[in-house]
């Protein structure tokens, strides 16, 4: 059986599937399913065509891709090749495209130009040429528009179809050191930190996760829902493989249709945020909507969605707590199914590896805590980021000397081998499940004439976590709310846009020893407040 003996690295993990049972289905999408041997072969022979291209061991291929085959078919080649798969999200525009891409030193960038009716080409025309110049091709899975825009004519277009016809790769030069992905995560700059993790690390966290979650189980099928860009739903997704079991790729967010392919399809374990959650259980009538799904990953976003597992149960869906980030991987801890709904629903849990191991620390003197005493979290076991990429400092910063991952989170140890998740400790947002630093938003909004300086935080509503922004004016100058909401939406994903902009005299600050501090909560008071009254347009004091 897959589970069976340890891959070492992940080419490794999908070849001995496909060697022991390769008619089982690997991918759904559509009405089209995908063998292991098929997913094997079809890696085999993009790993070829991107060696025609340039690409070479270490080399980094970025992925800008919905949850399509032709993503798990690309990382793969990129592991045979001994390559890093960047993850890019689909939602970003020009401004985080072209940092990606020019940080990374990306050698490829595949699109999908016909996505949901996102033009990929025309935000690639709006990039800086310079921050596409390692590019050696870009590579269009599906069908590319009648005609590009011309400022990206240069750029070597190659169809993905051209990749698939190639002999398969001979050489395979997977390893369990060799750096495979990039995922991308907030850090102390408006620049996002690279996160890099090794082959290792990957494959076996995959197969712990399918041995720890049930994934073995004859009827398991899993809904990947959650876009394979970002850690969480590419760890569901293979460990979902490791475990010789089927995914059926999802690449549109829309509740109808996953209510459609959860009626279709009866996947057993389901990953998602509490306003997905809630949202399906207002979508589908019934006492018992989602009979097939044995229980539900849970990521708690919303605190305005407090009472979801509670209400959630009463109508057969079973939500768990979660922990991950994407130094340590998604699926780290998980709540265990059985206990309790006022322990499930909790953020946390019992690391996922017997060999993973976390600890509180005081922020302020250094101490180990105990259980029940909240601080600083740091995580230790085989899941564990090599580091960030391209910033040695930083991952000094963040890896202690005895191997721990200082988090960020503030926890506390549950006296029963796990811990339980309470809060954020920086001031990192949690936008439509993603980590968002705010000086992304702030440094593009300060772009904006006539605005001084920003702060933006997140604001929990009906419809979800949304941020909201506060601006000081310039001497004279006036807000154009609707003008800086569409400066946003040029430049940043949707789920980064404001929803108001706020214009004040100054910021609510707290003196201290190195400066003064902007009371972020008091920000958050302020715009519930205006919110609230519906007094968008004024300014305060």
């Amino acid at each position: 059986m897959p589970l069976s003996h340890p891959a070492a690295d992940v080419w490794t993990l999908l070849a001995d599937i496909a060697e022991e049972t390769p008619g089982a289905p690997a991918l759904v999408h559509g009405g089209h399913t995908t063998s292991f041997a098929e997913l094997l072969d079809a890696a085999s022979r993009v790993a070829q065509g991107l060696a025609d291209l340039g690409v070479t061991p270490g080399d980094r291929v970025a992925l800008w891709l919905p949850n399509v085959p032709a993503y798990p078919i690309f990382y793969f080649a990129c592991v045979r090749l001994s390559a890093i798969a960047v993850a890019v999200n689909t939602r970003y525009r020009a401004v985080e495209v072209a940092d990606i891409v020019g940080r990374s030193g990306a050698k490829v960038l595949a699109c999908a130009p016909g996505f949901r009716r996102i033009d990929f080409l025309s935000i690639l025309a709006e990039i800086d040429p310079a921050a596409l110049d390692k590019l050696a091709a870009l590579v269009v899975v599906g069908e590319e528009p009648t005609s590009a825009p011309a400022a990206i004519e240069r750029l070597r277009r190659v169809p993905f179809d051209r990749l698939l016809s190639r002999p398969p790769l001979g050489v395979n030069n997977a390893r369990p050191n060799a750096p495979c992905n990039i995922f991308t995560t907030s850090g102390t700059t408006s620049a996002p930190k690279f996160v890099l993790h090794r082959q290792g690390a990957i494959a076996s966290h995959a197969q712990q996760v399918a041995r720890t979650f049930g994934f073995a189980a004859a009827d398991t099928l899993s809904l990947s829902v959650l876009p394979l860009c970002g850690v969480y739903g590419f760890n569901q997704t293979l460990a979902t493989l490791a475990a010789g079991k089927p995914c059926v790729l999802v690449e549109s967010y829309e509740i109808d249709e996953i209510a459609r392919l959860i009626t279709r399809h009866r996947p057993t374990t389901l990953f998602g945020s509490d306003d997905m959650y809630a949202r399906l259980l207002d979508a589908v009538p019934g006492e018992r909507p989602f009979p097939s799904v044995k229980w539900a990953g849970y990521a708690a976003f919303n605190t305005a969605l407090d009472a979801l597992p509670e209400q959630a149960e009463t109508r057969g869906l079973l939500l768990c707590g979660l922990y991950g980030m994407s130094e340590v991987q998604a699926l780290y801890a998980r709540q265990p199914s059985g206990a309790a709904v006022a322990r499930r629903k909790r953020g946390g849990g019992v690391p996922t590896s017997p060999l993973a191991h976390v600890r509180v620390r005081d922020p302020e003197s250094g101490a180990l805590l105990g259980a029940g005493q909240p601080g600083a979290l740091e995580c230790a076991g085989p899941s564990l980021m090599v580091g960030y990429y391209g910033n040695d400092a930083a991952t000094s910063e963040t890896i202690t000397r005895d191997g721990y991952i200082r988090t960020g989170d503030l926890a506390e140890l549950d006296g029963e081998g796990g811990f339980t998740f309470l809060s954020r400790m920086g001031d990192v947002l949690r936008l439509s499940g993603f980590l968002v630093n705010p000086l992304e938003i702030e440094t593009h909004i300060q772009l904006v004439s006539g605005i001084s300086a920003c702060q933006t935080i997140a604001v929990s509503r009906s419809e979800g976590v949304r941020p909201v922004s506060f601006v000081i004016l310039d001497a004279g100058a006036a807000l154009d709310e609707a003008a800086v909401i569409a400066h946003c939406r040029r430049g940043l994903a949707n789920y980064k846009v404001p929803t108001h902009v706020f214009a004040v005299r100054e910021f609510p600050v707290t003196p201290s020893p190195n400066g003064p501090k902007v009371q972020r909560a008091k920000l958050r008071q302020m715009a519930e407040e205006l919110m609230g009254s519906g007094d968008f347009g004024s300014s305060r004091s």
